[in-house]
């Protein structure tokens, strides 16, 4: 299991899983950042470079045959964690 925060997984754990073997189940989460910081000199903040690319890499493991989930936890990542976990354990109760 890897786990890594983006941008920066596209340079490391990212490669293996878009060009090593396909035998992975990934799970992307994004979240909307609070701040809106602008990247200077372009029409567009970090916050959306940064959902852009997580989008991308789904696409790009889609593409080569991943099995990919790209999860939105909305503007609260811990509440959007908690519902996660729920979910995951009532899907598992219920499975029993």
């Amino acid at each position: 299991m890897t786990v890594s925060w983006g941008p920066r997984y596209l340079h490391s754990s990212g490669q293996l899983h878009k060009g090593g073997p396909a035998k992975g189940v990934f799970l992307v989460l994004g979240d909307e950042p609070k701040a809106k910081l602008p990247v200077p000199g372009k029409p567009f903040t970090f916050a959306e470079l940064c959902r852009a690319q997580a989008r991308g890499d789904a696409a790009a493991m889609l593409a080569a045959g991943r099995r990919v989930l790209r999860l939105d936890l909305g503007a609260s990542a811990a509440e959007g964690l908690r519902a996660l976990a729920n979910a995951l354990a009532d899907t598992t109760a219920a499975a029993r």
